[in-house]
């Protein structure tokens, strides 16, 4: 009978760990190897990605932009064609005296402020004023007048009055349309007719109300020049505030 060797039992034990060992650490590297082509795959086709989405991108940036140096060329014909023809006695829409003396002055003052985001801000009291403002508005945009307007540049969970405030540190001019509501010296337009009152860049706009009104309201105000919806349409109205509010260095 032959004779227990433990000794031998462990070598034996010893060889066959090391042989798994050295079989785990070739799958363990060929498993590796295995994972490194697939990366070397993935980010060759990320590159790949990365590159078409860059060019993509700059062929989009590179259209927008000549889009807005078209509409800009185009803009400055609108705007210097109006002025022209608000000044004219021969056409249908025209700047009456007190109304030019307004542009005039609105037109020197935001031709001496440094570049800003916005050419005006749009102030309006919601209650009444909301129709009317969205119709100024869009008029003023077609004729490439960029306006800070709260329902488009008020981001919700963020400080109103301090994106207010932003609003009107970014506008080379502000409009105030005057509105009952708004003669009613409601909290948010007050705050911004107080901001509006400290530059000579305010432009009024009165609809449904007078310039008696106004006088009532406020004797702060510059003067009672402004523009009214009793008189003209708010597209009208529109391409008049346009030709005050273009500083001349872009028309």
């Amino acid at each position: 009978m032959a004779r227990f060797n433990p000794n031998q039992i462990k070598q034996k034990m010893r060889q066959a760990q090391r042989q798994a060992e050295q079989k785990a650490r070739q799958a363990e590297q060929k498993i590796q190897r295995e994972i490194d082509k697939v990366n070397r795959e993935n980010k060759r086709k990320v590159d790949a990605y990365n590159r078409r989405v860059e060019a993509h991108n700059r062929k989009v940036v590179s259209d927008y932009n000549a889009g807005v140096r078209k509409r800009n060329t185009h803009n400055k014909k609108v705007i210097a064609e109006l002025n022209r023809q608000l000044r004219s006695s021969s056409t249908d829409v025209r700047y009456t005296e007190p109304e030019q003396r307004l542009a005039d002055r609105v037109h020197t003052a935001v031709g001496q402020l440094d570049p800003r985001e916005y050419d005006t801000f749009l102030s309006y009291a919601r209650i009444d004023g909301g129709e009317v403002a969205s119709v100024l508005r869009a008029a003023l945009e077609a004729l490439g007048v960029a306006v800070w307007f709260d329902e488009v540049a008020i981001v919700p969970g963020r400080s109103q009055s301090l994106q207010m405030d932003a609003g009107l540190q970014k506008a080379r001019s502000g409009i105030a349309l005057l509105t009952p509501a708004y003669l009613t010296g409601r909290f948010w337009t007050e705050r911004e007719l107080g901001a509006l009152l400290s530059k000579n860049i305010l432009i009024p706009v009165l609809h449904n109300a007078t310039f008696e009104d106004v006088r009532k309201y406020s004797g702060i105000l510059p003067d009672l020049a402004g523009f009214t919806t009793e008189y003209d349409s708010v597209e009208d109205i529109a391409k008049k505030i346009a030709a005050a509010v273009i500083p001349e260095e872009e028309e």
